[in-house]
């Protein structure tokens, strides 16, 4: 499972995901190779690739937003 920490809320492209769950935040890629870049809390750049159907769940934290998905959703 993949988790990452950002200060940072992500926008996510209404053409390349759609919501699934409102508590918890859950997106999910309606393309192949959908990708995120995300800011970790100390500024580190990851950028994911997401498959078809990928995954990624956010929750707010006090200060910060938890990301995890499943290894399987990243190509």
């Amino acid at each position: 499972m993949g988790l990452l920490y950002t200060k940072f809320y992500l926008d996510f492209e209404s053409n390349h995901w759609k919501e699934v769950s409102h508590n918890p935040s859950i997106f999910e890629a309606i393309d192949d190779d959908v990708s995120l870049e995300v800011y970790d809390v100390s500024q580190n750049s990851y950028k994911l690739h997401f498959k078809k159907g990928g995954r990624l769940q956010i929750m707010k934290i006090p200060g910060k937003f938890r990301l995890t998905w499943a290894d399987d959703d990243v190509i």
